[in-house]
């Protein structure tokens, strides 16, 4: 795929989705604030990549992820976010959306499979009413124990958060 991988307008991303459902490509979508990148996150980008043709991102925006993580987060601005996530082989489209639940946008798209992480209970994935009334599978890939953006966070601070030098960092 030559072209975008950045699709930010709503519009955009679902002709693209429907246009390859219609190629006969099974899209597999997810979506998360994925605030500090880690090993957690690839793993579970290429877990969720082999359960079809196509693997659409959908990021929390910055505004969503301060009302889900608290004031203190993103650390990371949307765009960077976006960006990074766009850079990896295993994800085909990134896009961004607002609202608290991506429950509007996985209406909109109706992936032919949704995927979140085994620590999401499945009656509890956002979405899988209409993915699973529509056709389509809802899927949890298995969370790595200890990846995750909190505990980077809480490493850095155990390791750095008393540090008055740029030499100690």
């Amino acid at each position: 795929m030559k072209q975008s991988k950045l699709l930010f307008n709503r519009a955009k991303i679902i002709a693209r989705v429907k246009k390859l459902q219609k190629q006969g490509k099974r899209v597999v979508f997810t979506n998360g604030c994925y605030d500090i990148l880690h090993a957690g996150h690839i793993r579970f980008l290429t877990a969720a990549r082999k359960l079809g043709e196509v693997l659409v991102v959908a990021l929390n925006s910055d505004k969503s992820v301060h009302e889900i993580k608290g004031p203190l987060r993103p650390l990371v601005p949307q765009a960077e976010r976006a960006e990074m996530l766009a850079a990896l082989e295993c994800v085909d489209f990134v896009t961004i959306f607002n609202e608290s639940e991506p429950y509007k946008i996985i209406k909109a798209l109706l992936p032919n499979v949704l995927v979140k992480g085994g620590d999401w209970a499945p009656d509890k994935i956002i979405g899988a009413d209409v993915v699973k009334a529509s056709g389509g599978k809802v899927k949890t890939i298995r969370y790595v124990k200890g990846k995750s953006t909190t505990n980077v966070i809480k490493k850095v601070l155990e390791n750095y958060g008393g540090k008055k030098n740029k030499a100690d960092l």
